[in-house]
């Protein structure tokens, strides 16, 4: 065997890889397939390859699939004043604000919580416009492939998109962070999950759920009944279930759950999206 083939069998793998390209994958179950095989000889690391499935798969999802709905988003109407409206900014603490005129269905313009900064140096709150304040809204469909949104939020600037249906009306809203996380896994910041909680709701109504947290505490926040008596964690209860250690956006259905992953590395589970199935929420009902 030449020299180029004894260093750890690092020639031959290599030779595989440009083998597989050449020939190209057939679907894109056998490059993922690749992609594991070249994290399995640590040609990429756990975060490297989580990313590049993260950016494979999200080819598959609409902006439906992770939009904030229509129900749960923050608004301002442009007829509101300043004392109106701060109340609800300061408590919900987003960057970006859809301002609406009679309906929710009639968006006017993009606020920025920064371009409120100048308020605080203004002796006449009275002369204050909102619609001096406010950016373009850009429309897009509940059908649009989240690869094509990410390409136009990266090419106009943008970082919020407004949803609309079939009909014209609103459905929602999305943000590019929305996007990001689905190829990266959550990026948490301030406003996720704190370090002394374990479980945070989000506004599509799923839950963001920490992989340790324990399991007589889930069972209090979602009123069920699973055993303790094998795993003391969320974690044991779906690496069980699963059969394995699950990678990132893998899903299992737990009784009346599903769990996907969000973060994972090649140890343990970091991060679940836990999504209510309906017919939890009929018995709820």
């Amino acid at each position: 065997m030449s020299e180029d083939r004894s260093i750890n069998g690092q020639k031959t793998w290599l030779e595989k890889i440009a083998q597989a390209f050449a020939h190209e994958p057939k679907n894109r179950q056998e490059l993922l397939t690749l992609l594991r095989e070249a994290h399995q000889n640590k040609l990429l690391d756990s975060e490297a390859l989580a990313i590049v499935e993260g950016a494979i798969q999200v080819g598959d999802l609409q902006v439906r699939d992770i939009m904030v709905p229509r129900s749960q988003m923050v608004s301002i109407k442009a007829c509101q004043t300043p004392k109106e409206f701060l109340p609800a900014i300061i408590e919900s603490a987003h960057s970006r604000y859809p301002v609406i005129g009679e309906s929710l269905d009639e968006v006017i313009g993009i606020l920025l919580a920064k371009d409120l900064l100048p308020l605080v140096l203004q002796d006449d709150s009275k002369q204050f416009d909102i619609k001096d304040l406010l950016r373009p809204t850009t429309f897009v469909p509940e059908s649009k492939r989240l690869n094509v949104l990410l390409r136009e939020f990266r090419a106009n600037h943008n970082h919020m998109a407004v949803v609309i249906d079939e009909y014209g009306g609103v459905a929602g809203l999305v943000t590019i962070e929305d996007v990001l996380e689905q190829i990266v896994g959550d990026i948490e910041d301030e406003h996720d999950v704190e370090e002394d909680s374990y479980i945070k709701p989000l506004p599509s109504g799923d839950f963001l759920v920490k992989a340790l947290t324990p399991i007589d505490s889930f069972n209090e926040s979602f009123a069920c009944r699973f055993s303790d008596d094998e795993f003391d964690t969320v974690a044991g209860l779906v690496m069980n279930a699963f059969g394995h250690l699950p990678k990132r956006n893998e899903v299992t259905e737990i009784g009346d759950f599903r769990f996907r992953v969000l973060s994972a590395d090649s140890r343990r589970v970091h991060l679940l999206r836990l999504t209510p199935l309906p017919r939890a929420a009929a018995l709820n009902g």
